[in-house]
């Protein structure tokens, strides 16, 4: 086992792999920019290193200042959460040539299932159901209307090399493809220094639902049951829960199965989500895979009783996945919902300042809170909005919903606006409670009736 781990993120994710190692014995290394100097993750850390000003791209998404921290403080291995460098097989392989241990997949397999194209291409060869579309990529207008007429519309524009709801454009007619396919290919040569496309088939409606998987290095891979992430703004999660009340035991052991022989194809090791869309039949494609830990882990945790975290950094020094299949059963129902210092009144303009008083809900079985605020933390505006997940966990879940309802009415933000009124109005939603949603519901039907309070 790892006796020092370095930490190439910040925020939740980083305290909450921080607090895994602490409970593992191992210590840990903070990097943080100038804008988070005063940071929880900063503070606790074993040690700390400054990697740069508050842009990210010259502090966490800066590579060769992480690696210089990994080095200076003997740090073994790296864990790069979520975002910023996590996908990123070129940092992959640099920790390899610095014989520090990269806690996610091999660099190949991030550069596999990384691009879009090739990954449709590898799970067609694995028999894994895809979305109909392009076989490969398109660089030009005339190649996609070829395609949109042979499959038909709607269809979605892709970046390849896309992730984060960026480079995505949805196409109803043969008229919008023209200027939808030029601004999704400038979005995602400034986003991802790759402007290749692809096309699919509009699967609609649908819900999104993904299987998390594990993978050790010597051959073993299992899944951990579903999760549905359906509610959605802008290609954005917004809500997710564990199980999907819309999969059967028989459904979700074949989603399971399907999953673990996607992660096989590409020899997955590490944690890892393999996301499908699944149409109004029950018929399911493949979507991506995120070869990385979840925003939404922790709803698989709670349902599960596995530290996921954990066993990344198990796996990632070399043990073997004790875990059998038939071990992993789902108990109950767990919900997430995302807190971002956002207004929704004023179309979730980014929210930072400084938290004047702070409430975290509390108390009681089953509930449980990820986040790096405080009492006179001031959130910056440089970096993602999402400051806190709320999570439950109820026998059933109308008890989770329930739960929810309770510790989103605890939650104190003073000084700093947040989307949880929202989303308390949208967990009462009687569609919501009565779980009859799919991926368009957010952004089609809930939100033109919604109306902030004042």
């Amino acid at each position: 086992m790892f006796s020092k781990i370095l930490i190439a993120n910040r925020g939740e994710i980083a305290v909450r792999i921080i607090r895994a190692c602490r409970e593992l014995g191992i210590r840990t290394v903070a990097v943080y920019s100038q804008a988070d100097k005063e940071a929880m993750h900063a503070e606790l850390a074993d040690e700390a290193v400054c990697i740069g000003p508050a842009k990210a791209s010259d502090s966490y998404l800066n590579a060769q200042q992480i690696l210089s921290a990994a080095i200076l403080t003997k740090a073994e291995a790296i864990h790069p959460g979520f975002g910023f460098l996590s996908e990123n097989s070129q940092f992959a392989e640099m920790c390899e040539a610095c014989n520090i241990k990269f806690i996610g997949p091999k660099s190949a397999t991030i550069d596999a299932m990384g691009n879009k194209i090739h990954a449709r291409q590898l799970m067609q060869k694995a028999k894994v159901p895809v979305i109909p579309g392009s076989d490969g990529a398109i660089s030009t207008v005339e190649e996609a209307l070829t395609i949109a007429d042979k499959i038909g519309y709607p269809v979605m524009l892709k970046a390849a090399a896309g992730g984060g709801g960026k480079g995505i454009r949805k196409v109803l007619t043969k008229e919008e493809l023209a200027p939808a396919f030029q601004s999704a290919q400038q979005e995602a040569k400034a986003a991802f220094g790759n402007d290749e496309m692809y096309l699919e088939k509009i699967i609609y409606p649908a819900r999104h639902i993904e299987v998390q998987i594990l993978g050790d290095q010597y051959g073993n891979v299992l899944h951990f049951g579903e999760r549905d992430c359906s509610l959605q703004r802008n290609n954005q999660k917004v809500l997710e829960e564990s199980p999907s009340v819309v999969i059967s035991k028989e459904k979700r052991e074949a989603l399971g199965q399907t999953a673990v022989r996607a992660a096989k194809a590409v020899n997955y090791q590490n944690a890892g989500t393999i996301e499908f869309l699944m149409d109004l039949e029950g018929s399911f494609y493949f979507m991506e895979m995120n070869t990385r830990i979840q925003v939404e882990h922790p709803v698989t945790e709670m349902v599960t009783g596995v530290d996921l975290v954990k066993k990344q950094i198990e796996i990632a020094a070399g043990e073997i996945l004790t875990l059998k299949q038939e071990d992993i059963q789902l108990k109950g129902h767990a919900i997430e919902c995302r807190i971002n210092a956002e207004n929704p009144a004023f179309n979730f303009a980014p929210s930072p300042g400084k938290i004047n008083n702070l409430l975290l809900p509390s108390g009681g079985m089953g509930l449980r809170v990820d986040s790096a605020m405080y009492s006179g933390y001031t959130i910056p505006p440089y970096y993602d909005s999402m400051i806190a997940k709320i999570i439950v966990h109820g026998e059933n879940r109308f008890e989770a919903l329930m739960k929810m309802q309770r510790a989103l009415s605890e939650l104190v933000t003073d000084g700093v606006i947040t989307n949880a009124e929202f989303q308390m109005d949208l967990i009462s939603n009687p569609y919501v409670i009565a779980g009859d949603y799919d991926t368009a519901f957010l952004q089609e039907k809930f939100l033109p009736n919604w109306k902030p309070e004042g």
